[in-house]
């Protein structure tokens, strides 16, 4: 009985030696590059119009946050900073 959980231990620490080997060599990321064209094809279309969603919504929040600041700054009626942005929010309101 001994010796069979001592070959176990043995066995588990190969299998743990044999995992770290394949991590550090990157071997799961290889199988992928291997693996079928077609499924490669479709995760990257997949993932690209993920992202591009993903940038679209971001430029859009960041824009409508700009040009609330904008605004915001317009009434406080600075004289030299307050006629430019107001040109700039003037041109970005006629481009809606």
């Amino acid at each position: 009985m001994f010796v069979r959980k001592k070959k176990i231990n043995i066995l588990n620490q190969s299998i743990d030696k044999l995992s770290k080997i394949l991590e550090e060599g990157n071997f799961v990321e290889l199988t992928y590059i291997f693996g079928s064209r077609k499924e490669i094809i479709v995760r990257n279309l997949i993932s690209g119009i993920f992202r591009g969603i993903g940038i679209g919504i971001g430029v859009t929040v960041i824009t409508a946050i700009l040009v609330i600041l904008l605004q915001k700054i317009v009434t406080l009626n600075i004289p030299i900073i307050g006629e430019y942005i107001a040109d700039i929010v003037e041109i970005v309101e006629r481009s809606r």
